[in-house]
């Protein structure tokens, strides 16, 4: 007879995926299965203070590890935690959200009203919501199908990397089952197949379109860490020499170390030379682009379809005209790298007009520190351990400008754009990846929405460093439409951090005001003494001082908003 528990299969299928930590908000429809799940000795509990952390936080999870987990209870915590859900489907992210439903004896009974509930007999609420933001939804009310209902919604989330819904009613997590043996059947997942025709047919129209153009880019976009392409992508670019930019939720997934490298492609706030130099472009190829209304400044972007190949997760498209679908990325990159003539003239004439960035002045001494000191320093302090992560806001178009060191990462939320994401996700990616460094630009808006992750933080013992930009607002959202709704009160930032440590010692404070004040505290985060805590630095700027892209960005997208109705 079996002893093995549905909580307990489901924690090893967890293990198995790569998943060693989840996080999780308890309730009394949860609280059997957590204590099934806790029982794997492979596997971590993160008890956040909050679902909407938890669900950032397993965003952040993914982004490290490739796929991440979040268990809540029925309604109350699963609603609450949708909006970070919904953030990693549209980011393209494997979530596995887990919730802890009724008894299975309850559904369908109309005598029954129970809490957690609209107070309707119907408790279908949770999984349809669910449907708007997940690819797969599925409800555990009996144990003899639930081997198959796991395995299906962990394939799909794997499959199409997209979050999915697993719904555990409360009698059911420590049932036991015959299939539900100690070991199991490996979990396993057939992959996408390519057409074979279609790829010899998608490779020689890019080839032959790329290689009759005399001026040429290659731009990287986000797909191909969601593709697992970027080695590809690299590949790609050695072969055919063209120069290589990035989209931007792309940066990071090409080494900006690479002797093609450009820069970022971003339309009117491109970095220097780039736009000008993809745009006059006789021929583009876009490796898993995402275009829209943040990422092309308001659509503002002078790209032609006409002279692009574009290359999705499974579908090739030449000069807009031409489509081949069923052709994976990562077969197809490196394949066409061998047709691809190489081509450099593009690179030669970015290089003769191309003119670095100069040296930034410094402060006076006591002069109030200015953005533009600020981010010269971190460009300084970056190394290979580093994760950059940077919330929506002001310091999301400075850290675009950052060169990263070859093994440093880069993490933003640019499609779903989710203020507060910053800090839970700087926790779930700090739990991923424990040898990697954070540090986290959070804008003093974004910090409020969220700011109960830090306490998590400092008990899990992680050490990102926090720098809490404190320019007095949403920056952001004034410099697209001005109003008294982008003031926000001011916090006494480190103390409310210092309040949430209690007696734990592991926490280091700081504010900076100064230049001199900046570099102190980025030497201390780096000693010995500090360098293995939750370092949170809170940085004082000016309202006023944000960056011209901001500035360009925020205009045009306050146009773009603004477009009278067409009938």
């Amino acid at each position: 007879m079996s002893t093995t528990s549905l909580g307990s299969h489901i924690a090893a299928r967890l293990v198995e995926i790569g998943v060693m930590d989840y996080f999780c908000v308890p309730g009394d429809f949860n609280m059997t299965l957590l204590d099934q799940l806790n029982a794997n000795k492979d596997l971590r509990m993160i008890n956040c203070c909050n679902e909407l952390e938890a669900g950032y936080a397993a965003d952040g999870y993914a982004r490290a590890k490739g796929v991440g987990c979040l268990a809540v209870t029925f309604n109350v915590g699963g609603l609450s935690a949708i909006n970070a859900v919904a953030g990693a489907f549209a980011e393209n992210l494997p979530v596995i959200c887990i919730t802890g439903v009724p008894n299975s004896n309850d559904f369908g009974d109309p005598t029954k009203v129970l809490h957690h509930t609209t107070a309707e007999e119907n408790f279908n609420q949770e999984h349809r919501c669910f449907q708007e933001v997940t690819c797969c939804q599925t409800t555990i009310r009996a144990i003899s199908g639930a081997y198959e209902q796991i395995d299906h919604a962990i394939s799909e989330a794997l499959y199409q990397s997209k979050p999915v819904l697993i719904q555990v009613a409360s009698n059911m997590a420590s049932l036991t089952h015959p299939l539900f043996e100690e070991q199991p059947v490996p979990f396993s997942m057939t992959g996408k197949t390519t057409n074979e025709i279609s790829m010899k047919r998608a490779i020689k129209s890019a080839a032959d379109f790329m290689n009759a153009a005399a001026k040429v880019v290659l731009v990287v976009g986000s797909q191909v860490k969601t593709c697992k392409a970027q080695k590809q992508a690299i590949q790609l670019a050695e072969s055919c020499q063209y120069p290589v930019a990035v989209m931007p939720r792309s940066k990071g997934m090409f080494p900006e170390t690479h002797d093609r490298f450009m820069g970022l492609y971003f339309a009117q706030i491109s970095s220097e030379g780039v736009c000008e130099a993809v745009e006059s472009a006789d021929a583009y190829i876009f490796v898993g682009p995402t275009f829209n209304d943040y990422s092309t400044c308001a659509f503002s972007h002078l790209l032609s379809e006409s002279k692009m190949v574009r290359i999705d997760a499974r579908r090739v498209t030449v000069a807009g005209k031409q489509t081949f679908g069923c052709v994976n990325m990562a077969e197809f990159l490196p394949q066409l790298a061998k047709e691809l003539k190489p081509n450099d003239t593009t690179w030669q004439a970015f290089q003769r007009t191309y003119v670095g960035p100069g040296k930034v002045p410094s402060n006076g001494k006591d002069e109030p520190l200015k953005a533009k000191i600020l981010y010269s320093h971190l460009q300084d302090w970056l190394h290979d351990d580093v994760t950059l992560l940077t919330d929506t806001g002001d310091a999301q178009f400075n850290a675009m400008k950052l060169k990263l060191p070859e093994k440093a990462g880069f993490e933003v939320q640019l499609q779903y754009g989710s203020i507060g994401w910053s800090v839970g996700a700087t926790l779930g990616y700090a739990v991923g990846r424990p040898k990697t460094r954070m540090l986290s630009l959070i804008g003093d808006g974004s910090f409020q929405v969220t700011a109960q992750a830090m306490s998590t933080m400092i008990r899990v013992g992680i050490s990102p460093l926090v720098l809490l930009i404190n320019n007095s607002g949403y920056v952001i959202e004034e410099e697209i439409h001005s109003g008294p709704y982008n003031q926000i009160s001011d916090w006494n930032y480190t103390a409310v951090v210092e309040g949430m440590a209690g007696t734990r010692k592991n926490l280091f404070t700081a504010k900076v005001r100064t230049e001199a004040e900046l570099i102190r505290t980025l030497e201390t985060v780096q000693s010995e003494e500090h360098s293995n805590k939750v370092c949170f630095v809170e940085v004082f700027l000016h309202p006023e001082d944000c960056s011209g892209d901001l500035l360009e960005w925020g205009a045009r997208l306050a146009e773009y908003n603004a477009r009278p109705p067409r009938h």
